[in-house]
């Protein structure tokens, strides 16, 4: 029986710090120590965590890592390992590929690429489009995390904008909802506007003025229109305005809401002033917006309105982002370095540690439902990361581990850094070095 002890941790869980030991044993936590190991505990490996931060496994319940199809930006090798340098643990992938996940058996076909390479643990959403209902009430809510609808601008035919067969999915689906939300008609006129006055030539920092705080709006509203009057679990993903906030309520546990939220790394941390110095790598959708909506996303994280905080890494080439604004893809590349991003907040006197695991850990397994993960438990699957929080690092070309080989957040320094990352019980990543022996496992859901 293989066992790892980690001693003299600060354990950040469930809303509280207390320093302790933690013994795991195969692919579980055993026992959790707070005042002492007991004299006969014994472990092959010991691992002493003093200053340290020992958290659980992020869950990453927004990824786009590009396999099958474009895999010349990403796969999910790649990527889930950049995931588990990041200290992400698990992570939930889009539909949006080539071909789309539109099907079972295209969907089982990532299940199995999953199982043979990725480093984390894994899920995949089924993804909708408007003549897929059969396909989609087949999803199995048990081993599947959910269906995605992109109620906006997508790849081919993902944009599901027949009113009629949103109220279907809506009111019959097997499975958690999760939306992108942008109202295509408003994003259509606005890009006539730019066109009228710039050709072909629309500078970057007209996006938030294209996909603009009314896009998001309006399908944000009917999506929670939609969800109250079928009692849909549905999860509005990366949340980008002050706006949109008007609709949430903050409070209630995310455990105990239908209605959930999330809002991404870069919507926290940048805003349309940094398309200047930024371009193209700050291209997303949904758009990076002004400044006021980026304070008060960060003020709905504390106040309960937001739920997760998530990536949506979505990588591309260098040469693609440095294309026209037309021509140039919108996403970018982000698991290495969410959680020491977040963690700045921290250092900023913002956000405290607690929270940013609540957000990042806590909330995404009790959205989804997920089994035995994103807590420090007994009995709980040991998918945990040890973080020395005073340990400063600048990213650079030469410690990037995504395929594309880039980040906006090159020359940025972290006061963070993640030294060990466990799954299911696995050192898969230590001080630098993986154990890429190792392969995650698919994620179940309880219901």
């Amino acid at each position: 029986m293989s066992s790892i002890l980690i001693t003299n941790a600060t354990i950040i869980n469930e809303g509280r710090q207390i320093a302790g030991n933690v013994l795991i044993q195969n692919e579980l936590i055993v026992n959790i120590f707070p005042q002492g190991i007991p004299s006969n505990v014994k472990a092959e490996q010991v691992i002493n965590a003093t200053g340290k931060y020992l958290i659980p496994g992020v869950i990453d319940d927004q990824v786009h890592f590009r396999e099958p199809g474009l895999t010349h930006k990403g796969d999910i090798y790649s990527e889930s390992k950049a995931a588990i340098a990041g200290g992400i643990t698990s992570y939930m992938e889009m539909p949006n590929t080539i071909p789309q996940t539109t099907t079972q058996v295209l969907l089982e076909e990532k299940y199995l690429r999953a199982s043979e390479v990725s480093l984390a643990n894994y899920s995949f959403y089924m993804g909708a489009t408007n003549d897929n209902l059969g396909e989609l009430l087949k999803t199995d809510p048990a081993r599947v995390c959910g269906i995605k609808i992109f109620m906006g601008a997508s790849t081919g035919n993902m944009l599901v904008d027949n009113t009629k067969t949103l109220k279907t999915i809506f009111s019959r689906s097997p499975v958690l909802i999760a939306v992108h939300c942008e109202d295509e008609s408003v994003i259509r006129n606005n890009l006539e506007s730019a066109k009228a006055r710039f050709g072909d030539d629309i500078p970057v920092y007209l996006h938030s003025v294209i996909r603009n705080e009314d896009a998001c709006y309006r399908s944000t509203s009917l999506a929670i229109e939609l969800a109250e009057k079928y009692g849909t679990r549905l999860h509005i993903l990366h949340l980008s305005t002050a706006r949109e906030l008007d609709l949430l309520k903050s409070g209630n546990s995310p455990a105990n809401k239908k209605i959930t939220t999330e809002v991404c790394v870069h919507h926290l941390l940048f805003d349309n002033r940094d398309y200047f110095t930024h371009g193209n790598l700050i291209k997303w959708n949904p758009s990076i917006k002004s400044a006021r909506d980026k304070e008060a996303l960060l003020q709905g994280l504390i106040d309960g309105r937001i739920d997760v905080v998530a990536t949506d890494h979505a990588p591309h080439t260098l040469s693609e982002k440095q294309n026209t604004y037309f021509k140039a893809p919108s996403g970018g590349p982000l698991v290495q370095h969410s959680l020491v991003a977040m963690l700045e907040f921290c250092k900023k006197g913002k956000l405290l540690p607690e929270e940013v695991v609540s957000k990042m850990c806590h909330a995404p397994a009790d959205i989804f439902r997920i089994d035995r993960r994103g807590y420090i438990r007994e009995g709980y699957f040991a998918d945990l990361v040890i973080v020395d929080p005073d340990s400063r690092w600048t990213v650079s070309q030469e410690n990037l581990l995504y395929k594309c080989q880039w980040s906006p957040f090159t020359g940025m320094s972290f006061s963070s850094r993640v030294t060990h990352t466990f799954v299911n019980g696995n050192l898969v990543y230590e001080q630098g070095i993986f154990h890429e022996q190792y392969r995650g496992r698919r994620l179940s859901f309880m219901q």
